[in-house]
């Protein structure tokens, strides 16, 4: 935890209130999402969008309401250009087959970071674009201060209202930056105004948005007004970013000490005098604050000075895997004159998270004193900037019911109602900067980089610091920054009092300021053998050297890491391809892979080719697809949990993706959970039975904190027809947040060249608490640690599950009921095997129609049902997807009839 710099702090009087100088910011700095000012006009309805090209006439024109935007495009922000022009279907949906290549501007090479690359000169977005809205002021604005907020400006602008500048384009400059501008003087209360905004798109050497290799980018590289745009009133003096900074006495958690700070803005030009208040249920705080003209300060109330900030016994905030993410609400007020000036409401939790590196210099981090073990996915926004605030939630829903605890944001900083629903529903954020473009080129900045750089952390330090659901920050991606900057970015962090850990970067990097960072960036990206996790280890010999931090091997805490590609279900590809390019594989398969080394999906092919027998069709390809990727995920979250804290976190590359793709996800664009999401879901059972792929042992993770008694383990080994070759039941006590290791499996002789662990755990009282079904095989897959790299380690002999396909067809006895609950329904599907021969990774749908419902939430799913097993799995959906109509449930499998 950050410790509160009395530096630079001038000392207000007896209570001992803190103000310290903030920067000149009135021209940065939008305003906390949580204020709750009453005069709040959004502007997001309404606008006009035209290139500068078609537009003769200059911002003070276009700025007043003589001008007629005849022509323009009507549009609503947040909107890039290019995600304007698409919905008006003047490009096609870029997202479908190589439409892409198609928009003018896409002229970079297929693979390439467009980021990186210059615009084309003739390209329709290396011209400015022109945002314009006409809208009306209340009158009961009149005689207030008024304020002109931009969530984010993609990358420079010119601002004029009602024919006077605000702003240009030296001032609004930097994708991360957020703007608030008192317009004051310039707008008119009661009657039509007019704003003009001409947005210029960032150049290959801009502090802007990128996508890496994750997936191609847009022409426009995402120009244009991306994030809300509102008009607020207070008083003389306008209050931001109110903040609760909270540190818990632990291990027993029964005292909380708490700093309050908050960021008043002086609107007018003459001193004011004033009082903040604040009130947290029943204790209340204030204290007088003077201000100079126009002048801005960051106030903070210690509880060392302020008794009734130190809270007895406080409803604490965890992640949801940890207890409840209970929230509590601080109101507070600036007062002049007796009158209230502006108010704001915020909600917060009281949480102490820290870090610290163990032995063997690996950070391990702690929430309110308990470790917590790091499990999450990187996020993605959409390609074009498209905000859904529905599928955002939608998609936060599937991290949930995953069992993830963690969502990593590489660059891409959020909405506020993304951080909202993380803290009210107890999911970790771990948010940073970006690799691979300008942000990690420091010896081309310019001095106003430099600035930029600054301004942009301040901004989002502001934005992000209120919220329990941030875990850390990280200063830089794949690479630190170097000292100045690191300094300069530890400053700010400083001074406006981020509570939670800074990691210098997501690599094994050390720097000379900070020191070790404690996490790795090991890789893999592509595909490599399910042992691969387990059989990495620091004490390999010869050392396995992938990149600094060693592999990725189930050790430390690697911040970007995945089996590889993650080749959806068959509806999407075709959804994806189209039916003209399903099969073979082909190019427009490759463009929906990724950039750089990772253009074509080859070496995953290879793979499912070898192990499960070649591929004769699309079908039979994305079946086998998800058989890989369940494999492959599941044994990446079992590696890194069975070995805590000697593993301090894993985080999937990647969670979702920007757009339809063949790699990196654990459900895909149209939020169709595949194999991938099912393996992530089972390795994430509060109680979990694991086989070890290094030493064949059999171990029980619990992921709960609290202990589990008498657990009672079955397991077996059944050959490719089923005869038994192995049984053993086991008694077992699991601690808290802890492994126990059972026992090894014998060797066992007559084994298939496919062959079935079946793992069944009950508590004490004979409830099936935890379950596991792995198909090995006889053949010992090795891989080839010499030729490791950065992204991969090559097998060296493959598995061979090839008898699978050798199962005798089965026809399941299938039933299902639906009830409504609330907003949502439930269908209940009841499955029985009456066969003697497996069902083997069966998969559920539910469909309306002959389509999908998507999003859907399945109880579990890729599931493989013994002889005279019976299971009822629920499948849960908003009911608004349904409507009138009948499900129907669709079953399938690898060899179900």
């Amino acid at each position: 935890m950050k410790k509160c710099s009395l530096l630079c702090l001038l000392l207000i009087g007896s209570l001992s209130v803190f103000s310290q100088n903030a920067p000149r910011a009135s021209q940065s700095q939008a305003p906390s999402h949580n204020s709750q000012n009453e005069a709040r006009l959004s502007l997001n309805d309404g606008w006009t969008l035209q290139s500068s090209i078609k537009v003769g006439q200059k911002g003070d024109v276009l700025s007043t309401p003589k001008f007629q935007p005849n022509g323009w495009y009507s549009v609503s922000v947040p909107t890039t250009v290019v995600a304007a022009l698409v919905k008006h279907k003047v490009y096609p949906d870029p997202d479908f087959g190589m439409n892409l290549r198609s928009l003018p501007g896409v002229a970079y090479p297929i693979g390439t970071n467009f980021s990186n690359i210059a615009m084309p000169p003739d390209s329709p977005f290396a011209v400015s674009w022109w945002y314009r809205k006409e809208f009306a002021i209340p009158a009961a604005y009149k005689g207030k201060n008024i304020w002109l907020n931009f969530g984010g400006i993609n990358y420079r602008a010119n601002v004029w209202l009602n024919g006077k500048q605000i702003a240009n384009s030296d001032d609004v400059a930097g994708a991360w930056r957020t703007y608030e501008f008192n317009v004051t003087e310039a707008a008119q209360p009661g009657k039509k105004n007019v704003l003009a905004v001409q947005v210029y798109a960032p150049t290959e050497t801009d502090l802007a948005i990128t996508f890496v290799d994750w997936n191609p980018a847009p022409p426009d590289k995402n120009m244009g007004l991306w994030r809300a745009v509102d008009v607020r009133t207070s008083g003389p003096v306008a209050l931001r970013y109110p903040t609760v900074v909270s540190k818990v006495d632990s291990p027993d958690n029964n005292k909380a000490h708490l700093t309050i700070t908050a960021l008043v803005k002086n609107g007018t030009s003459q001193p004011v005098k004033g009082t903040l208040k604040g009130k947290i249920e029943n204790v209340e705080f204030s204290h007088d604050v003077e201000l100079a003209a126009n002048e801005s300060k960051n106030v903070t109330f210690d509880p060392d000075q302020v008794p009734q900030l130190n809270i007895d016994n406080p409803r604490l905030w965890w992640p949801k895997q940890m207890g409840q993410p209970n929230l509590y609400t601080l109101n507070m007020e600036f007062d002049v004159d007796g009158k209230a000036s502006d108010q704001s409401e915020t909600h917060f939790g009281i949480r102490q998270i820290t870090s610290e590196l163990n032995e063997n210099k690996h950070r391990v981090f702690s929430i309110n004193g308990k470790k917590i073990l790091i499990r999450g996915g990187g996020w993605s926004p959409d390609m074009i900037l498209r905000e859904d605030s529905q599928r955002m939630k939608d998609e936060l829903r599937y991290v949930q019911d995953m069992g993830l605890n963690t969502v990593r944001l590489e660059g891409k900083l959020e909405v506020p109602e993304f951080f909202d629903y993380a803290d009210r529903n107890g999911i970790l954020v771990m948010a940073g900067w970006c690799c691979c473009d300008h942000w990690e080129h420091w010896p081309k900045w310019s001095p106003q980089d430099f600035s930029i750089a600054e301004q942009s952390l301040r901004d989002q330090m502001y934005r992000l610091r209120s919220h329990p659901s941030l875990v850390m920050w990280l200063n830089g991606s794949d690479n630190p920054p170097p000292p100045d900057v690191e300094q300069t970015y530890l400053k700010v962090e400083k001074e406006l009092l981020w509570p939670n850990p800074v990691v210098s970067s997501a690599t094994a990097k050390p720097t000379s300021v900070t020191g070790d960072s404690g996490v790795k960036m090991t890789g893999p990206y592509e595909y490599i053998a399910p042992a691969y996790w387990l059989q990495d280890t620091p004490s390999a010999q010869p050392p396995h050297q992938c990149n600094p931090g060693g592999c990725g091997g189930a050790y430390g805490f690697n911040t970007e890491t995945s089996m590889g590609p993650a080749v959806p279900p068959i509806e999407s590809i075709r959804a994806m391809v189209g039916k003209d390019h399903l099969w073979p594989i082909d190019d427009t398969w490759n463009y929906h892979a990724g950039g750089g080394v990772f253009k074509d999906i080859h070496v995953f092919t290879d793979a499912l080719n070898a192990r499960y027998g070649k591929a004769e069709s699309v079908e039979d390809y994305a079946l086998k697809s998800q058989l890989q990727t369940y494999e492959g995920i599941r044994v990446m979250y079992e590696g890194y949990s069975r070995n805590k804290y000697a593993s301090t976190g894993v985080i999937q590359w990647m969670l979702n993706n920007a757009w339809p793709s063949m790699i990196w996800h654990l459900y895909d664009y149209y939020l169709r959970p595949g194999g991938g999401y099912f393996g992530a879901k089972k390795a994430m059972e509060p109680l979990h039975p694991v086989y070890g792929y290094d030493d064949h042992s059999i171990s029980i993770i619990s992921s709960q904190y609290e202990e589990a008694n008498g657990l009672k383990l079955t397991t077996k080994i059944l050959n490719v027809d089923l005869t038994e070759k192995f049984s053993q039941q086991s008694t077992v006590d699991v601690p808290a947040d802890g492994v126990s290791k059972v026992f090894i499996l014998p060797n066992v002789d007559g084994l298939s060249p496919a062959y079935f662990v079946v793992l069944r755990l009950e508590n004490a009282e004979g409830k099936l608490v935890g379950s596991n079904f792995y198909w090995l095989s006889s053949k010992q897959e090795t891989m080839d640690w010499a030729k490791s790299n950065w992204y991969t380690t090559p097998t060296e002999s493959y598995a061979d599950f090839t008898a699978l396909s050798q199962l005798p067809k089965v026809k399941l006895k299938v039933t299902d009921r639906t009830e409504r609950k609330g907003e949502d329904a439930v269908t209940h599907v009841t499955l029985e095997n009456p066969s003697k021969s497996l069902a083997f990774f069966v998969r559920l749908k539910v469909d309306k129609g002959k389509e999908e419902i998507l999003p859907v939430l399945w109880q579990d799913n890729y599931i493989s049902l013994l002889p005279g097993e019976k299971r009822e799995i629920s499948a849960t959906y908003r009911a608004s997807e349904l409507g009138a109509t009948k499900p129907v449930v669709e079953v399938s499998g690898w060899n179900v009839e």
